[in-house]
C-alpha cells in the first residue's frame, strides 16, 4: 500500500463536541502535541467563523512545527458570489496556514435544499473558490460533503464535483461520510469505484490524493476509514479520541495504531507511536473530559486482566490476552484484583504495587480471603489501587498509616444568602500528639479534607501537593433507600501520578472519610 498521511481535525471538528470550549492557548498546546506525535496535517479551525480561530492562526504561525503542516478550513463561496467578494474566502486567502481544506456539497439534495441553488451553480462555486485560493498561493484540499450518500443517489454528479475540484487545482479530494451512516462494505466499494473513475479520466486525476473523512454515527468510523485505506485512500482524517459532534468522528489514534501495528504502514514510527497513550490523555484533559478507561489502545483498562483464567494465562505467557504489546502504544498491562482473583493474581498485583507479600501459603490465602471478603461488602479495588496497596501493606505488617483518627464531627448550615456550607472538626493523633482542626467547605467531604490538611500540615507539608480530582458515590443496595450501603471513590493526584481510593459504609460521610484518608495516606507514604 502507498504511504498514508495523517490529517487531524481535533481543533475544528473535535472541538464541535457538545460542552467543549477550547481557548487559543489550549489549541496551541494541542497542536504542539500533535506535531510531536508526528501528525502530517493539523486543521486549526475556520478563520471566518469566529475571532478565536483567527487569533489561533496568527499565533500558530510562530510555532516551530517539525512534522505537521497547518491547515485552515472553510466553505466554498456563497451562491452567485464571486470568490473575491466572499468574506470567508478572503479570510482564508489572508490566513497564515499554507494549506486550505475547502468543503463543498456533493449531494444533489443538499445542493437544492440547503444551498438552494442548482447543480451547475454548485460546480461553479467549487471550481471558482478553489481556483481563487490556488491563485492566492494556497495548497488546496477539497472535502466532498455527504459523498457516500451522494454517490449512491447520483454517482455521475458526485464524480463531477470531484472533477471540478481537481480541475481547479485541488491536490487532494476527501470523501466524507458526513452523516456517519455508511457501512464498511459500502465505503470500500464506493472508494474503489471512485479511484477507478478518477484514474480512467486522465493522468492528473490519477495522481490526485484521495482522502477519507468519517463520522461515527453508526459506530463504523474507524472500520470505514481502514476499508477506504485498504482499497487505495492515502489521506486519513480524524480526531483524537474520536471527539466531535453527535457520536463523534473517526478516532485518529486507533486508526494510527491499526495502520502501524496491523497493516504494516510506518506513519510516525515506533518511537513516536509510544506517545499515543500520553497524547490521548493530554487531549482529554485539555478538553476537560475524563479519559475513557476502556478506550482501545490508550485506555487504562485496555490491557487489564481480571478473570482468573485470563490472569493465570497472562502470567504464564505475556500477551496471551493482549492483541499487541501495550508498551508499543505507551500503555501498560496490569492485573485487576477482585473477587475473581486467585493467589497468582494477588502476587502479581502486589509486585506491580511494589509490595512484598508473605511467603507462607496459609498467610497468602488469608490475605486473599480478606480481599475477597471486602469485595463482597462492596469495596471495588479495580478502581482503587491505592486502597488495595494500603490494605496489603497493613496485612503484611508494613507501615500503612501516617495519623490516627480520634473523632470527627461535621455540621451543615444553610445561610441567609442561600449558600449551604459545611464545617468539619477533627481530632487526630500524629506520633502520639493530639491535634484538633476545623475546616470549612462547600460540602462535608470538602470540609473534612480541609480540616485534615490543617491538622497534619505541620508534620506533612507535602500534603499541599495532593489534589483531589474526582469524587464518585454509588448506592450499592438501591432497595435500602436512604439506609443503603454506599461506595465512594476518590481520585487524587500529586501532579505527576494519580491514584484511586475507596470507602464503603451505610453512612456516606464515613465512606467518604475512609476513601479520603486512604487518598492522603497513600500520597504521603509515596514521599516518605
Amino acid at each position: 500500500m502507498p504511504s498514508i498521511a495523517l490529517y487531524d481535525t481535533t481543533l475544528r471538528d473535535g472541538a464541535q463536541r457538545e460542552g467543549v470550549h477550547l481557548t487559543v492557548e489550549d489549541k496551541l498546546r494541542i497542536a504542539l502535541r500533535l506535531d510531536t506525535l508526528g501528525v502530517h496535517y493539523i486543521e486549526g479551525g475556520f478563520p471566518a467563523s469566529n475571532p478565536r480561530d483567527s487569533v489561533f492562526f496568527e499565533q500558530a504561525a510562530r510555532l516551530e512545527l517539525k512534522s505537521a503542516t497547518l491547515v485552515a478550513f472553510g466553505m466554498t463561496a456563497r451562491k452567485q458570489t464571486l470568490p473575491s467578494k466572499d468574506v470567508g474566502l478572503q479570510a482564508l486567502a489572508a490566513c497564515s496556514a499554507p494549506v486550505v481544506s475547502l468543503a463543498g456539497k456533493a449531494w444533489g439534495i443538499q445542493v437544492e435544499r440547503v444551498l438552494e441553488t442548482t447543480p451547475a451553480e454548485n460546480l461553479r462555486m467549487i471550481f471558482d473558490s478553489i481556483a481563487f485560493l490556488c491563485a492566492a498561493g494556497k495548497r488546496l484540499f477539497f472535502d466532498a460533503e455527504h459523498y457516500f450518500d451522494a454517490y449512491q443517489a447520483d454517482s455521475s454528479y458526485a464524480l463531477k464535483v470531484l472533477e471540478a475540484a481537481i480541475d481547479a487545482g485541488a491536490e487532494a479530494v476527501v470523501l466524507c461520510d458526513t452523516n456517519g451512516g455508511a457501512l464498511p462494505h459500502q465505503v470500500a466499494a464506493i472508494t474503489r469505484e471512485t479511484l477507478e473513475a478518477l484514474k480512467a479520466r486522465n493522468s492528473a486525476s490519477a495522481q490526485v490524493t484521495v482522502g477519507i473523512h468519517c463520522h461515527n454515527d453508526s459506530g463504523c468510523a474507524v472500520a470505514n476509514t481502514l476499508e477506504a485505506v485498504r482499497v487505495g485512500a492515502t489521506q486519513v482524517q480524524g480526531t483524537i479520541n474520536g471527539y466531535g459532534e453527535r457520536a463523534g468522528n473517526a478516532d485518529l489514534l486507533i486508526i494510527l495504531a491499526n495502520l502501524e501495528l496491523k497493516l504494516g504502514q510506518e506513519l510516525v514510527g515506533a518511537e513516536r507511536l509510544r506517545l499515543l497513550t500520553p497524547t490521548a490523555n493530554f487531549v482529554a484533559e485539555t478538553f476537560t473530559i475524563a479519559p475513557d478507561p476502556y478506550h482501545p489502545y490508550s485506555g487504562s483498562n485496555a490491557f487489564a486482566h481480571k478473570g482468573g483464567i485470563h490472569v493465570s494465562a497472562a502470567l504464564r505467557s505475556k500477551g496471551s490476552y493482549e492483541h499487541v504489546s501495550p508498551e508499543q502504544v505507551g500503555n501498560f498491562s496490569h492485573i485487576v484484583v477482585s473477587e475473581l482473583a486467585g493467589k497468582a493474581a494477588l502476587e502479581a498485583k502486589a509486585r506491580e504495587l511494589g509490595i512484598a507479600l508473605p511467603k507462607e501459603p496459609k498467610k497468602l490465602q488469608e490475605l486473599l480471603d480478606t480481599v475477597k471478603e471486602r469485595e463482597s461488602q462492596g469495596y471495588s479495588y479495580e478502581v482503587a489501587d491505592a486502597s488495595l496497596a494500603l490494605l496489603l501493606k497493613a496485612e503484611s505488617g508494613e507501615p500503612a498509616s501516617c495519623f490516627k483518627l480520634e473523632s470527627f464531627r461535621v455540621l451543615a448550615e444553610k445561610r441567609e444568602d442561600g449558600r449551604v456550607m459545611s464545617e468539619a472538626t477533627i481530632k487526630v493523633l500524629v506520633d502520639g500528639e493530639r491535634h484538633v482542626a476545623t475546616g470549612e467547605g462547600n460540602g462535608p467531604v470538602n470540609a473534612l479534607d480541609a480540616a485534615l490538611r490543617l491538622a497534619i500540615g505541620r508534620f506533612y507539608p507535602q500534603v499541599a501537593n495532593l489534589e483531589l480530582t474526582d469524587y464518585k458515590v454509588r448506592v450499592l443496595d438501591e432497595s435500602g433507600g436512604t439506609d443503603a450501603v454506599t461506595r465512594t471513590v476518590i481520585e487524587t493526584t500529586d501532579g505527576t501520578t494519580s491514584w484511586g481510593t475507596v470507602g464503603v459504609s451505610e453512612n456516606i460521610i464515613e465512606a467518604s472519610w475512609d476513601a479520603l484518608v486512604d487518598s492522603i495516606t497513600y500520597g504521603l507514604l509515596k514521599t516518605t
